[in-house]
């Protein structure tokens, strides 16, 4: 007979079954899934901050905005997941799909990549 791995209960039910119920599956991958530390914590708050921040001035996929309206709604520069160059040598910042590049006067355009 197996147990579950999350509280060691006898599992009943199909063969593969891992968990007693839903309660442990999701307490088991809650555990596994967390953020290990604080570091890893605070850099993937600000990820997701600067991802929202994108997606909310960018709603059509393509889009421009100021520098100052970046920074006023608490967008981080030094926070992104990819940087993307182009064949003519332009330079995108992505978080996920979602992606900025430096245009001139403080100006940047948005763009959203398809996946």
């Amino acid at each position: 007979m197996k147990s579950c791995l999350e509280c060691g209960e006898k599992i009943i039910g199909r063969e593969d079954k891992k968990f007693c119920s839903d309660g442990c599956r999701n307490a088991y991958n809650n555990k596994i899934n967390k953020d290990s530390n604080n570091f890893m914590r605070n850099i993937n708050n600000k990820l997701r901050k600067n991802y929202r921040i994108l997606s909310e001035l960018n709603p059509e996929g393509k889009s421009k905005t100021t520098r100052a309206k970046l920074l006023s709604k608490g967008f981080d520069f030094e926070f992104f997941t990819n940087v993307l160059q182009t064949k003519t040598g332009n330079t995108y910042h992505f978080l996920y799909d979602q992606g900025y590049m430096l245009l001139d006067n403080d100006y940047y355009v948005l763009v959203k990549k398809d996946l």
